[in-house]
């Protein structure tokens, strides 16, 4: 119910809904003024952006998002409350899961059709690809929803968490081969990419809506997807280790005389109206 409420709450919301939508906007104007095919292949260099666009948005609702709704709602008492609900922090988090599924998923899915209607973007061909995009898309978010948590659980407040994360995120659009081919990239740059969640989300993502011709792009030659899932695997399961003791930290922590602390000094350095 608690999830309901909140995903209503976010479509009724013009300034959150319009993020979401800029994003789309901006991937496709971006696809719209591309006309090369990728190097060595006769697939349009769109449409490689455009997968990873796909890519970047869900890690990008991940590792942004998440950690400023927690950061927020813990600034606000949000999560103090929750405390002396009965159920409420189980709520919370099945709530926030729910959320951010449907978010990403709504977003993909709206990309994915006015690309296919706008500028002849790419979509899957067949049962294969459909169930590759199904996969990659929910262990992508299972690999940098939990790691997004974990850093929302110890980011002092909001301004500074949208201040540290972005700047790490955007270097990694640019490093991970989301809208470039990787295989452009100094190879020390292409294996320090190959750590991150984003790196193989993009690349599962192309699996699922390029041709198969277009893996002669990629650094190995193929697409790679059963290191794909043990990449992704391997960062859900991290996240998850953090996410739950830097959660269970940051409650156990939260007091009233802590949030009174916190927003007087905010009213001090004039964030908050005194």
């Amino acid at each position: 119910m608690r999830g309901g409420i909140e995903l209503r709450h976010l479509l009724r919301n013009p300034k959150e809904m319009s993020g979401h939508v800029t994003n789309v906007v901006v991937a496709l104007v971006i696809a719209a003024y591309i006309g090369d095919d990728v190097p060595g292949t006769q697939t349009p260099m769109a449409h490689l952006v455009l997968a990873g666009f796909a890519a970047y948005l869900l890690f990008q609702i991940g590792l942004i998002n998440v950690p400023q709704m927690l950061v927020t709602e813990r600034e606000e008492g949000a999560l103090l409350r929750l405390r002396a609900t009965p159920g409420g922090i189980p709520a919370y988090l099945v709530a926030k899961c729910l959320l951010v599924t449907a978010t990403a998923t709504g977003t993909l899915v709206v990309l994915l059709a006015s690309a296919a209607l706008l500028v002849d973007g790419p979509l899957p061909d067949g049962p294969a690809g459909w169930l590759t995009l199904l996969w990659v898309t929910t262990l992508g978010l299972l690999a940098v929803v939990p790691l997004g948590a974990a850093i929302g659980a110890v980011l002092p407040n909001p301004r500074e968490a949208l201040a540290l994360i972005m700047l790490p995120t955007m270097g990694l659009l640019v490093t991970s081969g989301a809208v470039f081919p990787i295989t452009s990239l100094p190879v020390p740059v292409q294996q320090v990419a190959s750590v991150f969640p984003l790196k193989w989300m993009a690349q599962g993502l192309r699996s699922a809506l390029l041709p198969d011709s277009a893996r002669t792009a990629e650094a190995a030659g193929s697409w790679e997807l059963p290191l794909v899932a043990l990449v992704l695997g391997a960062w859900a399961v991290l996240g998850f280790l953090l996410a739950v003791p830097l959660l269970r930290r940051s409650a156990r922590r939260e007091s009233g005389s802590r949030l009174a602390s916190r927003h007087r000094a905010a009213e001090r350095s004039g964030a908050l109206p005194g």
